[in-house]
């Protein structure tokens, strides 16, 4: 084994932030890079105090709306770890995108509003990360305002997500009079100093003190100071002991509190952190699996994003490395294609800073100039025998529209920038089989990602659109039980269906209602209607 990969691995934390939107990811993001030394001053998302724009929002739809509609990938280090973040887009809309990247990540931080508690957005992510078996850690934010109470709060998890929780910390003053949290393993008190006055931008310096401090009963009044003691026999008693296995299997979540805008409890939060988070684990491939130490290089393709530099009209493929170490111009297999390729020039990301990475190792997140050969869960390694990692997986839309350029003198962009978006993932792209290629339909988990095309395809390629938006609500692959080739034109489906081809040619049936793929079924023996499909 190689001691100085194995160290460099050891030393990899590759994580992704989940939320409901507003909960305050994009904050908590840039709180952590603060804390890391990757930017000195942090912009707030949409602070009227603050004229500078988050530093992982980049596209200028997001900096418009305070949303993050695209998941960035950032890189930095702190405390001798190598730290790589994957912020998710929080709106609902953009779901599909948070999954793949939740296919990237080895651990999840689950950020919650401190005065909302789990919400839907939230509820769904969280099942994606109980189906891949992640350790999830829960940062219970926004307490520097009035929030509900934290017993509450331990109980929503539980009741809502169904997983135990061991507060690690706990919050003193919850109704908008927050004096800091209780260390619950040091058995010390961080105080929080409300005048610091610079909406956040710096780190904070927190004082701690003892927990059994007369001074510290004269600071919190009897009143708090009170309340902790029986919250904290309460605890003792009644709360799950902290259990490191558990939290590894993602049965148990660590949670603690605290406040990002303001910075209080991040970087207690980082350290406590980076200390329980798992560093890369081993993958399952179409071999078996592969474990991150191998001297084999491997990785797959999680996420494509076009033109992130808007003066050169690129294309990046985010590649996650799972085992060995890339070299400089090292080759790989591009084992959907066989085809061997050189990564030239592959790039880490601060949002739009990048630097060309001369080494990286499993665990980390490298971008890889795409000309157009790739596709989201393509493999890619340089080992003798080949192997597949999972396919990530590709969610049926809910809602469809006809699109067509404005002008058709554009048809060229307009197929362009149709096409690339649909690569990146962002929409899912079919035709009508037998009437040409005059217009497209369009397929998306949540509407906003229909204004989104919009905004880009204006933007990036010069297009405006016209869009007719249809009625359909879902989409099924339809597959044979025998997996014979599915003879579209012999199908029996209702009038208010339509049988649509997917970019891979593959058969689609969008539906209006739960009755017309009951109907479909009836009259096709043997056809199967997957709602989920591998890519």
């Amino acid at each position: 084994m190689d001691l100085a990969l194995q160290v460099q691995i050891n030393r990899r934390k590759t994580f992704a932030i989940i939320s409901h939107p507003d909960a305050g990811k994009t904050t908590m993001t840039e709180k952590l890079l603060l804390y890391g030394g990757a930017i000195h001053m942090a912009g707030s998302v949409k602070a009227r105090k603050a004229s500078r724009h988050a530093t992982s929002d980049w596209m200028e739809i997001e900096k418009q709306r305070g949303i993050s509609v695209t998941s960035s990938v950032m890189q930095f280090e702190y405390n001798n770890y190598c730290i790589n973040i994957l912020d998710t887009p929080g709106h609902q809309d953009f779901s599909e995108d948070t999954y793949r990247t939740l296919c990237a990540a080895d651990a999840a931080v689950m950020l919650l509003d401190g005065a909302k508690g789990v919400e839907a957005q939230t509820i769904k992510l969280f099942t994606v990360c109980r189906k891949r078996k992640i350790p999830i850690f829960t940062f219970i934010n926004k307490m520097d305002r009035a929030a509900k109470n934290p017993f509450d709060l331990i109980d929503e998890l539980e009741k809502v997500l169904g997983i135990r929780s061991t507060p690690v910390n706990w919050p003193i003053g919850t109704d908008g009079d927050f004096k800091g949290v209780y260390d619950r393993q040091t058995e010390t008190v961080l105080l929080y100093d409300e005048n610091a006055g610079d909406h956040g931008a710096s780190m904070v310096t927190c004082r701690a003190s003892d927990a059994d401090d007369d001074a510290l009963m004269e600071r919190l009044g009897p009143h708090h100071f009170d309340t902790l003691r029986s919250d904290m026999e309460l605890l003792d008693m009644a709360g799950d002991p902290f259990d490191m296995e558990k939290i590894l299997q993602g049965e148990l979540t660590p949670v603690f509190f605290g406040s990002a805008i303001t910075n209080f409890g991040v970087e207690t939060f980082l350290k406590a952190f980076l200390e329980m988070a798992p560093s890369p684990v081993a993958r399952m491939t179409s071999r078996g699996k592969i474990l991150p130490d191998s001297t084999d290089f491997s990785g797959f393709i999680f996420k494509i994003q076009a033109n992130m530099d808007p003066n050169h009209r690129d294309r990046m493929a985010f590649l996650r490395i799972c085992s060995g170490k890339y070299e400089k111009a090292m080759q790989v297999k591009h084992v959907r294609i066989d085809k061997k390729i050189t990564l030239a020039q592959p790039q880490q990301f601060m949002a739009q800073d990048r630097t060309i990475v001369e080494e990286a190792y499993a665990g980390d997140i490298i971008g890889i100039f795409d000309p157009g050969i790739f596709r989201i869960g393509d493999t890619l390694t340089n080992a003798t025998e080949s192997f597949t990692f999972e396919g990530i997986p590709v969610f049926p839309p809910e809602f469809f529209a006809r699109v067509m350029p404005l002008d058709s003198m554009k048809r060229k962009q307009f197929l362009k920038g149709i096409e690339q978006l649909s690569e990146e993932g962002a929409i899912q792209l079919y035709k009508q089989p037998d009437i040409g290629t005059e217009t497209y339909i369009m397929g998306v988990v949540g509407v906003l990602q229909f204004e989104v095309l919009e905004h880009r395809l204006k933007n990036e390629y010069g297009v405006d659109i016209m869009r007719t938006n249809l009625n359909y609500r879902m989409a099924r692959w339809a597959v044979n039980k025998d997996n014979t080739p599915v003879d579209i034109k012999k199908l029996t489906i209702t009038s208010t269906s339509l049988v649509v081809l997917s970019k891979d040619e593959e058969p689609v049936i969008l539906f209006e209602s739960e009755w017309g793929i009951s109907w479909a079924l009836d009259r096709n023996p043997g056809l199967l209607l997957e709602d989920i499909h591998n890519e």
